[in-house]
């Protein structure tokens, strides 16, 4: 079966039936190699690119190994160095289906090894300070690395400790769940497995009493930014599974669900369907007394003024509170920064809503002041794309234009801000919410709104080995 035979039935999916479709999504050209395990860890091919020069990448999460995979085949003799200290990788986004019971732990970590070739330099470290104004900077062990050419994917940081009353060391007590919690030095992903078991203590609890269930979303840029409503979603279906409920509250710093209408639209009918989720908008978590389980938020909101009779509109005032609400379960999101290196350094926006952030283009992913240092992944300062789908679409543009600077050539190429939110709404439906800088951009010719239950099917059974065996090995 072809490509345009599988969407013709995609198209078609309310009567296909799950099995049938599973079928067809496996006999896809990639699925197929992915499944038949022909997609091997990287090797290198016929080299594209006579330029040379040091190159070092800082991180060792899925924008670096990406980009990294495309370097080792791009060059007739590369010299690359890789500063990561994780001989583990956690795929992130299972971190949700481990917490829905869909996945096991061991599910989302492999080994690093077979994707950071022995022709690369590979530092166990992190980077403290970066100096690009002298072409180096320093690990956390005091090792100076000079470079000719800087890739940062240094991903993002959790900051619970900005939660006044909360630490990391908390979550999986007292109610409080979070499925970011994680230590991707070390290879760990506790987030998924707590959130889990908060799952099941959630379930057992509503079989006598109606729980107050809060979820929290903060105001900083956040990895995977649908996550918050993916918990929210899946634990009160998990609930309604065995006809249990509780009384769910989504409180987010933000004022809707989602920044595109349509997919805005197409949440608030599915919280419509639940009938027991009440949205907080404007509220930020700013502390929390688990002894008491209980949460503050600051409340920004807006009031109308006296009635300008020019303009024939109401002054709008702004107006803040704190508020504080009774739980009895909790998961939290944390608030979220660029690594304090890059913030740190010249290498962050200097200012502005991005200020921390890699300073690159939003379309070249070149720094914007260093030339010679290209970002990938959450670390990058624009408008949107804290997700693997971004990743893997930036990986060529910043391969493709790294060599065209090598080259002594302009960068041509551009990323389009693309990104990828698979919306867990339920069990077995998610919405793909898929866009870029001009808004929606679905790869199928489906109503990207809709939930359905065959990206529900994708993400959980083949997701996980493209990413591991084609995405990571720069393979797709």
């Amino acid at each position: 079966m072809d490509h345009q035979d599988l969407m013709k039935k995609l198209r078609a999916h309310e009567g296909l039936s799950r099995r049938d479709a599973l079928k067809m999504m496996a006999l896809s050209p990639v699925a197929a190699s992915v499944l038949a395990g022909a997609a091997a860890p990287t090797t290198l091919s016929a080299s594209s690119s006579n330029a040379v020069g040091k190159i070092v990448i800082v991180g060792g999460g899925a924008g670096a190994l990406m980009v990294l995979s495309r370097l080792r085949r791009a060059f007739a003799k590369p010299d690359i160095t890789i500063i990561a200290p994780n001989e583990k990788h956690v795929y992130q986004p299972g971190q949700i289906f481990v917490a829905a019971g869909e996945y096991a732990p061991e599910d989302i970590i492999f080994d690093n090894k077979g994707y950071i070739g022995d022709d690369v330099t590979w530092i166990k470290d992190e980077a403290a300070t970066f100096d690009p104004d002298n072409n180096k900077l320093t690990t956390k062990g005091g090792k100076i690395v000079d470079y000719d050419y800087l890739i940062v994917a240094t991903g993002v940081q959790y900051h619970y400790e900005q939660i006044a009353g909360l630490t990391a060391d908390m979550i999986g007590k007292n109610g409080i769940s979070s499925v970011y919690l994680s230590d991707l030095a070390a290879g760990t992903a506790e987030g998924g497995t707590i959130t889990h078991e908060w799952f099941k203590e959630l379930h057992e609890a509503a079989k006598t009493s109606k729980p107050r269930v809060i979820c929290t979303q903060p105001s900083t840029p956040l990895k995977c930014g649908g996550a918050p409503q993916k918990i929210l979603y899946l634990s009160d279906d998990f609930l309604k599974r065995d006809k249990l409920t509780a009384d769910f509250t989504f409180a987010t710093a933000g004022d809707k669900l989602f920044g595109l209408p349509e997919i805005d639209a197409a949440l608030h009918k599915v919280q419509e369907g639940y009938g027991n989720i009440t949205n907080r908008f404007g509220h930020e978590l700013i502390a929390i007394d688990a002894e008491k389980k209980l949460a503050t938020f600051h409340h920004t909101y807006e009031v109308k003024g006296e009635f300008d009779k020019e303009l024939k509109e109401y002054d709008m005032i702004e107006k803040e509170e704190d508020i504080t609400m009774e739980y009895d379960f909790i998961h939290i999101t944390p608030p979220m920064a660029a690594v304090d290196a890059v913030a740190n350094s010249m290498l962050g926006w200097q200012k502005g809503s991005a200020k921390g952030w890699l300073e690159v283009d939003r379309e070249t992913l070149q720094h914007r002041r260093y030339k010679n240092v290209f970002g990938i992944g959450d670390v990058c300062g624009i408008p949107i794309g804290k997700t693997g789908g971004s990743a893997r679409h930036q990986g060529p543009i910043v391969v493709g234009n790294l060599i065209s600077v090598m080259e002594k050539k302009e960068p041509t190429l551009k990323f389009d801000g693309y990104t990828v939110c698979p919306l867990k709404t339920s069990y077995g439906e998610i919405i793909m919410a898929e866009f870029n800088y001009d808004g929606l951009a679905p790869s199928f010719p489906l109503d990207p709104a809709q939930p359905r239950w065959v990206w529900w099917a994708f993400d959980l059974y083949m997701l996980q080995p493209m990413y591991r065996y084609l995405m990571l090995n720069g393979l797709m």
